[in-house]
């Protein structure tokens, strides 16, 4: 159930498209919050805030946030414009949005019977913190394919030299149902390392927005016009501990839906070496179940080459889907040194890239396969 609390804003700690970070005061002392102007106007120091607390209170790795509500003395103004698509349906922030695929939407003429995305390589991802490695992967790749010798060191703040394909980041509403939740996203948009974000289904937020996974992909190839689609659920993945139990289940549904508008699914395994639990450890059940079980449709399963007994272990495991899927072995040499490039973080499950190395090169190089297809 819901934990409320009321609040005085303190201070912005800082601010992305979308989103604020806040210090507000409550009876129990101070507290981190993350208020959403776009939903309910933008918070200022010595306001009076609604907060809802339950996933401060729950500890939540990545939600951890005490989530602004409204700002009582000072409600936005009423939207005006376009737009009849209501995401989070039927909850106290339902939000009306410009569908792309709605009739009032100037790309309704271009989606109305738009039924193929003409062989557009989709990279499948469970975690959203494979969005930044699948990245740095394909655009290294590029960068290689076209002779350019490049520059730049890890947490370089201009975009990746040289010439690359135009990504966009099609979000399910798997975890995080806001893409202005993603500081990442943020980033990777100011830097045209995307060249957009579709928010499908019930989330919203995004450049784009779309009522199906299938309309999104749609959207990207033809109203944002990429050549790459990634679709990876938003931070905040939900797991129970259960073979079925897990948001991520979504990826084995995103492989089908991009086979069936005449994609190339593309599907990156979810692979630990940090992670203790032994479900995750190697290839996560994640991967084995959502391509092994929920995937109807062939993809190309991207198998990172690891060394030693480890990697041994990875290929290993990946043999199951071998039946269902096509398994492409893609070298990591010089990944390492991609990855380094990120402008982003690179974060999963609180571990960093030299804590869980293995995790983004198997992403990595899901993006450097990709690339190899647009040749």
């Amino acid at each position: 159930m819901i934990r409320w609390r009321k609040g005085e804003v303190l201070r912005v700690r800082r601010e992305w498209p979308g989103a604020m970070e806040l210090d507000v005061t409550v009876p129990e002392g101070e507290c981190r919050a993350l208020a959403y102007p776009p939903l309910v106007g933008r918070p200022e120091p010595g306001d009076t805030v609604l907060l809802n607390t339950t996933a401060l209170a729950m500890g939540l790795g990545t939600g951890g946030y005490a989530m602004v509500v409204a700002v009582p003395d000072r409600l936005p103004q009423d939207p005006s414009g376009p737009g009849h698509l209501v995401k989070a349906r039927y909850t106290p922030l339902q939000a009306t949005v410009l569908g792309a695929d709605e009739q009032d939407s100037p790309h309704h003429r271009i989606l109305r019977d738009a039924d193929s995305i003409d062989g557009m390589p989709v990279i499948v991802a469970d975690l959203h913190s494979a969005l930044p490695a699948v990245l740095c992967g394909l655009f290294d790749a590029a960068r290689s394919a076209s002779g350019s010798s490049g520059a730049g060191d890890g947490g370089g703040d201009v975009p990746w030299p040289g010439p690359h394909p135009r990504v966009a980041y099609v979000m399910p509403d798997g975890g995080a149902l806001p893409a202005w939740f993603s500081m990442s996203c943020a980033r990777l948009r100011e830097l045209d390392w995307l060249c957009g974000v579709v928010t499908t289904g019930q989330a919203f937020g995004g450049d784009v927005e779309a009522v199906t996974l299938h309309t999104g992909l749609l959207a990207a190839r033809h109203v944002l016009g990429a050549d790459v689609a990634v679709v990876a659920q938003g931070p905040g993945n939900l797991g129970t501990g259960t073979r079925w139990g897990f948001s991520g289940v979504s990826a084995g549904e995103a492989v089908n839906a991009a086979a069936v508008l005449g994609g190339r699914p593309v599907a990156a395994l979810r692979v630990s070496e940090g992670d203790q639990r032994e479900r995750h450890l190697g290839v996560s059940h994640h991967s084995l179940t959502a391509y092994g079980r929920v995937a109807l449709a062939r993809a190309q399963v991207v198998v990172p080459e690891l060394p030693g007994e480890f990697g041994g272990r990875v290929a290993g495991q990946a043999r199951a889907l071998a039946a269902r899927h096509e398994l492409v072995g893609v070298p990591v040499d010089g990944l390492y040194e991609a990855l380094r490039r990120s402008p982003v973080r690179l974060s999963t499950m609180g571990r960093g890239l030299d804590e869980d190395l293995a995790c983004f090169l198997a992403s990595a190089a899901a993006g450097r396969h990709a690339a190899s297809l647009l040749a």
